[in-house]
């Protein structure tokens, strides 16, 4: 079964995105990639996934505590599932300032079992002044950050993430499509 765990853009939604963020329609609009200067590798489009609900966190970071660990391994698409993009509109002044985000120490954690992923359904792994050197951090270490998914609840924890951003040069962000693959519940 193919579940597409892409945000779908209105136009409503696209003009909202360009009143609270700057970067909406430079590559940042809806789900897409924060690709900083690095370049997107081929192979990184199919990936074994594993996706964490994390929708039980509230009020602090998501910690390491708050998944299992055992369950990421190298070269890995590891989703979060923070229900935040259920929640509050996209586009919105809310949605770009308030939304949850990854403890440094987890973002360490990830980093050091190799992964190539990181998956959120909200605006980033973390918030304002410390958006974009997190996304840089994660980019110099070969690792890309996935941004504005949906429908991460109704992937099982296990799949293949196929992910295909545009082919831009220059930009920061890339638009992408991500669909998520799912079997009997193995990978």
């Amino acid at each position: 079964m193919l579940i597409d765990v892409t945000l779908k853009i209105t136009p409503a939604m696209a003009a909202a995105a360009q009143g609270n963020e700057k970067k909406a329609l430079a590559g940042h609009l809806g789900t897409h990639f924060d690709i900083m200067d690095k370049e997107f590798p081929l192979e990184y489009t199919e990936r074994e996934a594993v996706v964490f609900d994390v929708s039980h966190v509230q009020g602090r970071d998501i910690e390491i505590s708050d998944m299992d660990m055992d369950a990421v391994g190298p070269d890995m698409f590891v989703a979060f599932y923070t229900g935040f993009i259920e929640r509050e509109d996209y586009g919105s002044r809310p949605y770009f300032a308030g939304h949850p985000q990854l403890s440094h120490e987890l973002i360490d954690a990830l980093l050091d079992r190799k992964i190539s992923i990181i998956g959120v359904d909200c605006a980033g792994i973390r918030r304002g002044r410390e958006h974009t050197p997190a996304d840089q951090y994660c980019a110099d270490r070969g690792v890309f950050v996935v941004e504005n998914l949906c429908n991460l609840q109704a992937v099982p924890g296990h799949c293949i993430m196929h992910t295909y951003p545009m082919n831009y040069a220059g930009v920061s962000g890339l638009p992408c499509r991500v669909v998520a693959e799912t079997g009997n519940g193995e990978v």
